[in-house]
């Protein structure tokens, strides 16, 4: 099985891996930069979603199975100390159809959110809160502020397994 995942980010290729090999054992799993057409900061649900579905088609090609787009977004939910809830959708596309799964949320501290809201990006202000460059692409915020219990590929496995769930079951969502 040919896959490619719509970004060079390690962590989302390695997630994407990690999921397949246990679907389908022997999975060959690339990463393509491809253009989201959605801001770096994606607000909202519909926003999140088309970036996810957006990298998925646009990394799309004849010569492979399927394409996976990962996309994280901040939802503004009613409740929760900022008001924000961080969740990172994965759309996965065959060429003919699209699958979603999300993975689950989690609140940034409100430092973080109020940058956000002055337009930065979610990334560079984790750097600078933590002091870890790139952390996002190592082990991630939710790592950091879950003081290790939940790392980012463990929670983009998520979002790429929710995405697998109706594929993985093909007679009843796909009669």
């Amino acid at each position: 099985m040919k896959v490619i995942v719509g970004s060079k980010n390690p962590v989302k290729i390695k997630a994407t891996r990690n999921v397949l090999e246990k679907i389908y054992g022997n999975v060959e799993v690339t990463g393509k930069d491809v253009d989201s057409e959605v801001p770096d900061q994606p607000f909202g649900i519909n926003e999140t979603i088309k970036g996810a579905v957006n990298r998925a088609k646009n990394a799309y090609s004849d010569d492979l199975d399927l394409s996976v787009g990962i996309e994280s977004g901040l939802m503004e939910t009613p409740g929760p100390i900022t008001g924000y809830i961080d969740l990172q959708w994965c759309a996965i596309f065959d060429g003919e159809k699209i699958t979603l799964g999300v993975s689950a949320g989690f609140e940034y501290p409100p430092e973080v959110i109020e940058e956000v809201l002055k337009g930065k990006e979610v990334g560079h202000v984790m750097d600078k809160v933590t002091g870890v460059d790139n952390l996002g692409q190592k082990t991630g915020a939710v790592s950091y502020l879950s003081k290790g219990l939940l790392d980012r590929t463990e929670n983009t496995e998520q979002c790429v397994l929710t995405a697998m769930i109706p594929r993985m079951n093909e007679g009843i969502y796909f009669k």
